[in-house]
């Protein structure tokens, strides 16, 4: 029987463990599919407080785990399959094994959705990036491109261009689905360049392993170009990883945990933290924050509950 069980390992979920494990509650955290979280495929880190000359994404996602471990909390490789969350304690599948919680913090997170070119795989923090305030800063004075026709893609190219020279937005349709007012602010934004009917076959890169272009190519009359980029970022979306939750917890449209206030879900005990609720910030101190709120609130649930 765990005090707490942590599904996710990346800011929010290794701040929860920091918090619940020093609170002698020694959580289990389950690292998920992708270990360390978004961070963990994040090369530089400039915007954390406390790094004055910035840190490296994976490093700064284990730094925090090893800080758990020292108050106690405990690390565990795999992959969570389902929950039974209908009475208490909490039932949480993990690669075939079931474990008993008193409370549960949700901290899976959200994964970017990709393009799927092998090329924009591997160069993910060479030059490929889904996160324009995390990385926009390094393409200062270059050519960036942006992948996407939705209001994330309008808002990550309207930042963009506070740094790069130019921002190419580039569409598969002949219209975007963007909101009119976010349509209208990158029209008269006059350093962005707009290509619709358009997809990307190829993401480039020279001897160096870093983006140096893509090969478009034109939906409609098949015609292939390739354009010198620097910066390449896609903005097709998120999609947060509540699959294994079984229609238990409140969900919006998208997939995304409804806060019922603070760290709260609709399930008494169960709490969440991270991008897995936030669409709007997805930053790592806000998922840290997230973190800390969560254990918090286990903790005191737990100390009303007399453990």
């Amino acid at each position: 029987m765990h005090n707490v069980i942590i599904i996710g390992s990346g800011c929010a979920g290794n701040t929860a463990a920091v918090y619940t494990a020093r609170a002698s509650l020694k959580p289990l955290v389950i690292s998920g599919h992708e270990p360390g979280g978004q961070l963990s495929i994040t090369s530089e880190v400039e915007n954390f407080p406390g790094f004055p000359e910035g840190i490296l994404g994976p490093q700064l996602v284990e730094n925090m785990k090893l800080q758990a471990e020292r108050f106690g909390a405990t690390f565990r490789h795999g992959y969570v399959e389902a929950c039974e969350l209908g009475q208490r304690p909490f039932r949480v599948k993990i690669d075939g094994v079931w474990e008993e919680t008193r409370t549960l913090i949700i901290a899976s997170g959200a994964s970017a959705r990709w393009l799927g070119l092998p090329s924009e795989q591997r160069l993910i923090g060479k030059g490929v990036s889904s996160c324009a305030t995390c990385d926009g800063f390094f393409y200062r004075g270059k050519e960036i491109m942006v992948i996407g026709g939705g209001d994330s893609a309008m808002e990550e190219a309207n930042f963009l261009t506070r740094f790069g020279k130019r921002v190419t937005l580039v569409h598969r349709r002949d219209q975007f689905r963007a909101s009119k007012i976010m349509y209208d602010r990158v029209v008269a934004n006059p350093k962005i360049e707009m290509i619709l009917n358009t997809v990307i076959d190829d993401v480039l890169s020279g001897d160096d392993g870093l983006v140096n272009g893509v090969r478009m190519r034109n939906v409609v009359t098949g015609a292939v170009e390739d354009r010198p980029v620097d910066g390449f970022f896609v903005a097709i979306g998120h999609i947060p990883n509540t699959k294994f939750l079984g229609g238990q917890i409140d969900l919006d449209e998208d997939g995304y945990i409804v806060s019922k206030g603070g760290a709260r879900t609709n399930i008494t005990g169960v709490f969440h933290a991270g991008d897995v609720q936030d669409r709007t910030y997805r930053q790592a101190i806000t998922a840290a924050g997230a973190g800390c709120m969560a254990a918090i609130e286990a903790e005191r649930f737990l100390e009303h509950e007399g453990h």
